[in-house]
């Protein structure tokens, strides 16, 4: 059973975005906001089969193919791009100024740091820098999100707006991922089993990031 469970969350980046493909499939029409989180999947699930597939044949793939740090790399930058257009499309009048920022912020450390500090296709060693930039910045971006909906006296949090269910997935994923994510190389470095068991617990939130994604899709769709 446990190989079972092992298999499972394994597999978890590609299968669990399967979840809200299907919605889609069943429930094709969608606001044109969520043209960005349709975009998401679909390249997601291509890169995440990449991700998981070099990671299993790693023993077997020549030295230059046997790391997928750098799909990770590329995958965490066309997330958070999707992303911050998709909170660029919400109305939210409030602190638009700052919203606007949290993209030249990301493009500035992703200059710094692939320019100076790390290599964007390193074999050796995972992005923690990155991932961690990336989960922060969409997590500030979930916060504004709940902090337009309380400030502008027009607008309620419906459970019935793809948005929320959407935005509330995305920011349980990247809160519980954050320190994960910053502290991923160390752990591997310090404790290697240890670090490969907490990614369950990313797989485990990537799973309810995918169903929130879906209920948000259903909502759309049904109407």
């Amino acid at each position: 059973m446990s190989k079972i469970w092992t298999l499972i969350f394994d597999w978890a980046e590609v299968w669990a975005l399967l979840i809200p493909l299907a919605v889609l499939l069943r429930f094709g029409k969608q606001p044109p906001i969520n043209k960005y989180i349709i975009v998401y999947i679909s390249i997601s699930l291509p890169i995440n089969l990449l991700i998981d597939l070099t990671w299993k044949l790693r023993t077997i793939l020549p030295a230059n193919l046997n790391s997928n740090n750098y799909l990770y790399n590329l995958n965490a930058i066309i997330t958070f791009i999707l992303f911050t257009l998709f909170f660029q499309k919400l109305r939210q009048p409030f602190m638009q100024v700052v919203k606007s920022i949290i993209p030249i912020v990301f493009v500035v450390f992703l200059i710094v740091n692939f320019g100076f500090y790390e290599k964007f296709f390193d074999y050796w060693k995972f992005s923690s820098r990155l991932l961690a930039i990336e989960a922060g910045l969409l997590l500030f971006d979930c916060l504004l999100y709940y902090f337009n909906k309380v400030k502008d006296e027009n607008e309620t949090l419906n459970v019935h707006q793809s948005e929320f269910w959407i935005v509330t997935g995305l920011g349980i994923y990247v809160a519980v991922n954050f320190f994960i994510f910053l502290l991923y190389n160390e752990l591997t470095r310090l404790a290697s089993p240890f670090a490969v068991q907490i990614w369950n617990v990313h797989n485990i939130s990537y799973i309810v990031f995918n169903l929130f994604i879906a209920r948000g899709l259903y909502e759309s769709g049904r109407k």
